[in-house]
C-alpha cells in the first residue's frame, strides 16, 4: 500500500442488503464479535439518512462508540454527491445528507483537488465531495467551536436548506483526483472521496504505528483529538459545491462545511 507502507491490510465483505440499503450493522456486529481486528477500518459507502429509520441509525451509532472504546478509528467517504439535493411534493428543495457519513461517532472524509494538476500543486475543494449537516444527528461537542466560526462568517447557503444546529461533516479532506490503480494488470485512473478515505486511514495507520512502537495506545476514536489539533492540519477555503435540484443547479462557494482542516 502506497501510504500506509507495510501496514498489514485486510479486506473484510458482508453480504446481503439491510432494506435494500448497505448491511452496515451487520458488518459492526460481526466486528464487534471479532477479538482481533485492524485498528484503522475504512469504508467508501453510504446511503441518503432519509432513506433509513431513525432507530436504525441510532444501532448502528452504538456500535461505532462500541469500536471507538476497543481503540479502533472508522472512516467513511462524505459522497460524490456534493450536497446533495432532495425535492418535496410541494417542489421545495433541502440538501441530502448521507449515513453513516453523517454519524458523530466516525471521522468522515472529503475530497480534494489540484488547482491545475500540470503547473500548480495548490489543492482546491473537488465539487463533487460530499459535505452537509445531519438532519437527525446533533451537533458533537468537540466540533461545536469550528461549526459555529464556519457559519459565523458566511452568507451562503442559505440555512433553509440545511439543519446548522446538527452534526457537521466532513471532518477532514485529502486529495481525491487522479489516482492510479491495477486491476486485472491493467492501469485504470480513477476518483472520488472513496480514494480519498483509504488515504486518510493509510495516515492514521502509519501514525499508530508509530504510536505503538512510542509505547503510546492507538489513536482511537480520532475526532476529538483531530478538532482539538488544527495546527497539524491546512486549510483550503476554495470550493463550489453543486446543489442539483430538477430545474436548476446552484453553485454555493464555500468551505466545507465542518472544521476547515484538511490533509494534503
Amino acid at each position: 500500500m502506497s501510504i500506509g507502507s507495510n501496514i498489514p491490510t485486510w479486506f473484510w465483505s458482508t453480504g446481503g442488503l439491510h432494506e435494500g440499503q448497505e448491511p452496515f450493522l451487520e458488518f459492526l456486529q460481526d466486528l464487534s464479535d471479532t477479538s482481533v481486528v485492524p485498528y484503522v477500518i475504512s469504508i467508501s459507502y453510504g446511503d441518503h439518512e432519509r432513506t433509513l429509520s431513525v432507530e436504525y441509525m441510532k444501532r448502528i451509532n452504538v456500535e461505532f462508540q462500541k469500536a471507538g472504546v476497543r481503540g479502533l478509528t472508522i472512516v467513511f467517504a462524505s459522497g460524490d454527491d456534493g450536497a446533495g439535493c432532495h425535492r418535496f411534493e410541494d417542489e421545495s428543495y433541502t440538501f441530502e445528507p448521507d449515513f453513516p457519513a453523517s454519524s458523530p461517532y466516525v471521522t468522515t472524509v472529503g475530497g480534494t483537488t489540484f488547482t491545475d494538476v500540470f503547473t500548480d500543486t495548490n489543492e482546491k475543494g473537488n465539487d463533487i465531495s460530499g459535505g452537509g449537516f445531519s438532519n437527525v444527528f446533533p451537533s458533537p461537542k468537540y466540533q461545536k467551536e469550528a461549526v459555529a466560526s464556519y457559519l459565523k462568517n458566511v452568507t451562503l447557503p442559505d440555512a433553509k436548506y440545511f439543519n446548522p444546529t446538527n452534526r457537521a461533516y466532513p471532518d477532514i479532506s485529502a486529495m481525491s483526483d487522479d489516482f492510479w490503480i491495477i486491476i486485472n494488470r491493467l492501469l485504470m485512473n480513477v476518483a472520488g472521496t472513496s480514494a480519498a478515505t483509504p488515504v486518510v486511514a493509510g495516515i492514521l495507520s502509519m501514525a499508530n504505528d508509530a504510536r505503538l512502537n512510542a509505547g503510546k495506545p492507538v489513536l482511537g476514536f480520532f475526532n476529538p483529538l483531530l478538532y482539538s489539533n488544527p495546527q497539524m492540519l491546512f486549510d483550503v477555503s476554495s470550493i463550489s459545491h453543486s446543489f442539483f435540484s430538477a430545474q436548476d443547479q446552484r453553485n454555493f462557494p464555500r468551505k466545507q462545511l465542518t472544521s476547515h482542516m484538511y490533509f494534503v
